[in-house]
């Protein structure tokens, strides 16, 4: 036999050896895919998939917002601990993780990095295991809970049929303290009771519908959807934690845009602080560029998600529950003082976020038309985060 026939018949043998090995990975592939369609059959039979909504409460430190980033595994989200949870726990099968769609899955609010929430909302279909909550939280970390659960109409969807989103924003009171007072010892501070006065006469400002196109990214000033309607936003009583003086704002509204909440809060501590004057405000709803500096994401807390059409509803209807959950209270308060107080208070104590944003104040020009600004380290991130519909 000729070198080149012993090699012709050499490349035949290992072309059919190739395409044995080949057909057997298929084989061992297709084997395993009908065993976990099996699988899923079984559990089809013994949970029926429902659809449910669960209440979450979460501590944003350490992560990069709630949304998942597919193909980004490097920046963490609150969702990609919870669908990991739920294939663990048996509640989805495992390729849904890989769709969300599948388990037509939505989630109420987008929270951004950093930001933490004790009453989040999701809507998704589910294997009603026995159990379920307590399974769910045996594979989430402390900092985020599933706090309730329950089932909804077939077409609900956490984000569509919300009403209004309630956040507050936790911060120590020397934010609103005169421009040239010693922020070096902040746990001195201790806010008067007519400059909390004056801080609720500002903040009332932003009460009704407005364009908000200056508070948030990349939006135009004739884009419709910038235009949104605030219910109310107040300062609450200061009080005492860890030695230093904290206060809570609370803002009520049918929605918000990325980082508009802290922008707001960021122009209305500026105002109080002198570094501009209150009509800056009134401007900022206008057709031209306002730069409107944007406090620290660490206070932010999705404090609740409001379903006021759907209860009218469909709460009444004999077959469903009103999405209020007063059972849950206690849940939710010991989740708040457990895991997202402390972190904001111990975290605002030792890294001094507020205090370090405030030392920019006196060099931010609020007069800005160029789209470099003080937040253009965060400019990467708002490009990626564009359409976002909260904070």
């Amino acid at each position: 036999m000729s070198e080149g026939s012993k090699d012709e018949q050499t490349a035949n043998l290992l072309k059919r050896a190739n395409k044995e090995d080949g057909d057997s990975a298929e084989k061992v592939h297709a084997t395993k895919r009908i065993k976990a369609e099996g699988e899923h059959a079984e559990d089809e039979k013994k949970y029926p998939k429902r659809k449910v909504a669960l209440l979450m409460g979460y501590s944003g430190k350490g992560y990069y917002g709630m949304q998942r980033n597919p193909g980004r595994s490097e920046f963490r989200t609150i969702e990609d601990e919870l669908v990991t949870a739920l294939i663990k726990s048996g509640c989805i099968p495992e390729n849904h993780g890989d769709d969300m769609k599948k388990m037509s899955f939505q989630r109420c609010a987008r929270t951004d990095k950093g930001v933490s929430a004790a009453g989040q909302v999701v809507s998704l279909k589910v294997w009603l295991i026995e159990n379920i909550i307590e399974k769910i939280n045996e594979h989430l970390p402390q900092q985020i809970r599933v706090l309730g659960l329950k089932r909804v109409t077939q077409s609900f969807n956490s984000k569509n049929n919300c009403s209004a989103r309630t956040y507050t924003y936790m911060l120590p009171t020397v934010a609103f303290s005169p421009k040239d007072y010693d922020t070096g010892n902040i746990s001195a501070f201790r806010l008067e009771p007519e400059i909390l006065q004056n801080v609720n006469r500002v903040f009332a400002f932003y009460k009704g519908t407005h364009n908000f196109h200056n508070f948030t990214s990349q939006k135009a000033p004739s884009d419709p959807s910038a235009r949104r309607y605030i219910i109310e936003m107040s300062c609450g009583e200061p009080f005492i934690c860890s030695n230093t003086e904290f206060a809570v704002i609370t803002v009520r509204g049918q929605s918000f845009m990325l980082h508009q909440i802290r922008k707001m809060i960021g122009l209305v501590i500026a105002v109080i602080k002198g570094y501009v004057k209150e009509e800056v405000i009134e401007r900022s709803w206008g057709q031209e560029k306002v730069d409107v500096p944007k406090a620290p994401g660490l206070g932010l807390v999705l404090e609740r998600v409001h379903f006021d059409r759907y209860n009218k509803r469909f709460g009444g209807d004999g077959l469903h529950e009103d999405l209020e959950w007063d059972s849950e209270e206690e849940a939710i308060k010991a989740f708040k003082e457990a895991q997202i107080y402390p972190t904001i208070v111990d975290t605002e104590c030792k890294e001094g976020s507020m205090v370090s944003w405030m030392s920019t104040l006196p060099i931010h020009n609020f007069q800005a038309t160029s789209a470099r600004t003080l937040d253009d380290k965060d400019q990467k991130q708002d490009n990626a985060d564009v359409g976002k519909d909260s904070d």
